[in-house]
């Protein structure tokens, strides 16, 4: 998981609307969050700062078996029972129908198993999937006999002739996802009592969700409120309450970031995105997961929850809370950075340098701006110019919370990037990135320098640029 973040007082020149317009998924894959931070200066960025969360990095097998479990448990907030006499073929054909009724934007069909006092909620959540591009959209009921037996039994007795059962939820957004989002809910079914106003059916009747029996659903971005979508050429925008002209300017500046992006590592990605916005700071860390605060963090790139062994899609979460704060300029730096990651898969890749990730990440988002390097990288400045230089490049505990030079650590990872295509081209860049992934003898078949050599370069580097 990787984003960026602002400080400082709200630029003049944004996207915000005029007085008096509205205030304003997926879990990572990645321990990591970039944070950048934009101080501004007229219409250039000033300067550049990082926050990171402090979580070590896991292996990639440790990493995959996360994302199984998480496929179907990380809304689980309290262990469920079985469900007993409760009939799950007659629980599946009500969400079959609900799956053909969204397919058909068959809203009464939707609601038709739907007690009233449900209802309105089950409505406003139908409203929201009618602006969505889902080519698939279904819910399964959890049997007990699955084989992930890590679990707990996925099935929770709410008592009495009525049950709260685990439901597997998979979506897809057409043109953009290539697997299915995969996420837990909770739905509450009841025996159908005479003169419930829900019509024939199977006897039973959706009455409410998990939240009785403290059991929570995964996150997702139609639940956070009224629900607007803008397609732009190359990349979707979702927000929950957000105002219409800031996802249309989020899409245009992703759009304006695809080629820029495609120009530097190369047109093998899908060169779209899709982003999401929620209405606040708290819905965003939710979306995010890992505890991870959006307050001062603009945008992250993230993975969504998939089925196990399949992978997940790309994201970028936009922080409603940050992302205003910066300027015209701050905020494409943040988009393409962030876009970056999604072209090279840099938000799940445990085996890369992170200083490549991110220092290509940042290359990319800073290419053809007129920001000074000094000023870009103020924090490093301060230290070269009193003979306080890097000894080596910026490892993984350098990137911790704990670290307490954070943002020296990605202006560090950014010059050295800049150094490598300067001095040897974007493609030797772009080809050291990837084959860093897989060898770690990667500078010397690339570059045709070891650790030591390169380190002293960029060493010199930094000199002449800060000093």
């Amino acid at each position: 998981m990787t984003g960026a973040a602002a400080g400082g007082p709200r630029p003049a020149g944004g996207d915000d609307p005029p007085a008096g317009g509205k205030k304003p998924m997926p879990v990572p894959s990645r321990p990591l969050v970039v944070a950048i931070a934009v101080a501004c200066a007229g219409t250039l960025l000033a300067g550049i700062g990082y926050a990171v969360s402090g979580h070590p990095a896991s292996s990639a097998d440790d990493r995959s078996a996360d994302r199984s479990r998480r496929a179907g448990l990380s809304g689980i907030s309290g262990r469920a029972r079985p469900a007993g006499a409760l009939d799950l073929a007659a629980v599946d054909a009500i969400l079959d129908r609900r799956a053909r009724a969204v397919q058909a934007r068959d809203r009464a069909g939707f609601l038709a198993t739907v007690d009233p006092a449900f209802r309105a909620r089950q409505r406003d959540l139908f409203d929201n999937l009618m602006n969505l591009p889902l080519s698939t959209w279904e819910q399964r009921a959890d049997r007990a006999d699955r084989a992930d037996a890590a679990s707990p039994e996925p099935e929770a007795a709410a008592g009495g002739d009525a049950w709260t059962i685990r439901v597997t939820l998979r979506h897809r957004l057409r043109g953009f996802d290539r697997t299915d989002v995969v996420g837990a809910q909770y739905l509450t079914f009841a025996r159908r009592h005479a003169g419930s106003g829900t019509g024939a059916g199977t006897g039973l009747v959706i009455t409410g969700d998990g939240g009785a029996q403290g059991l929570i659903d995964d996150p997702e971005i139609w639940d956070g409120g009224r629900l607007s979508v803008f397609h732009g050429r190359r990349s979707l925008v979702i927000g929950n309450d957000t105002p219409r002209a800031r996802l249309r300017q989020i899409a245009a500046r992703l759009d304006q970031a695809v080629p820029a992006v495609t120009a530097v590592v190369g047109p093998a990605w899908d060169q779209r995105a899709v982003a999401v916005v929620p209405a606040t700071a708290e819905r965003a860390a939710a979306l995010v997961g890992d505890g991870q605060s959006l307050r001062e963090i603009a945008a992250l790139a993230t993975v969504t929850r998939a089925a196990p062994g399949s992978p997940g899609n790309d994201r970028i979460v936009v922080s409603p809370a940050a992302y205003p704060r910066l300027n015209e300029i701050g905020r494409q730096v943040v988009l393409t950075h962030e876009l970056t990651h999604v072209a090279t898969h840099g938000a799940d890749d445990p085996r890369t340098p992170v200083w490549l990730i991110e220092g290509l990440a940042d290359y990319v988002g800073y290419k053809g701006l007129d920001v000074p390097v000094t000023s870009a990288a103020r924090e490093l400045r301060r230290e070269v110019v009193k003979g306080r230089v890097p000894g080596a490049l910026p490892g993984q505990q350098d990137f911790s919370g704990a670290s307490g030079r954070l943002p020296q650590a990605y202006e560090e990872a950014w010059l050295a990037c800049r150094m490598v295509a300067g001095r040897y081209g974007e493609d030797r860049l772009i080809r050291l990135y990837r084959e860093a992934r897989t060898r770690p003898d990667a500078l010397q078949r690339v570059l045709g320098v070891d650790t030591a050599e390169f380190t002293a370069m960029w060493r010199g580097y930094l000199r002449r640029e800060l000093g």
